[in-house]
């Protein structure tokens, strides 16, 4: 099944969660973990991109600086 479906059936279990099987809260549990852990990963790669971006932004911006400085 898709993410999109699987997303979908889950988005359904919390809105029926008193009254569905525990199989479907194991299913939904299942699914929100991997989301979690995705979505965890996915910032954790995207905050040392970030910190990669900036270290190489002021390294330019410090030679600019140095060549423009006015003597």
């Amino acid at each position: 099944m898709e993410d999109k479906h699987r997303a979908e059936k889950v988005v359904q279990i919390i809105k029926e969660y008193k009254s569905l099987p525990n199989k479907d809260l194991i299913y939904a549990l299942d699914f929100l973990k991997e989301d979690f852990d995705r979505t965890k990963d996915n910032i954790i790669n995207l905050t040392k991109h970030l910190d990669k971006l900036e270290n190489s932004y002021n390294l330019i911006l410090k030679e600019y600086q140095n060549r423009t400085v006015t003597k």
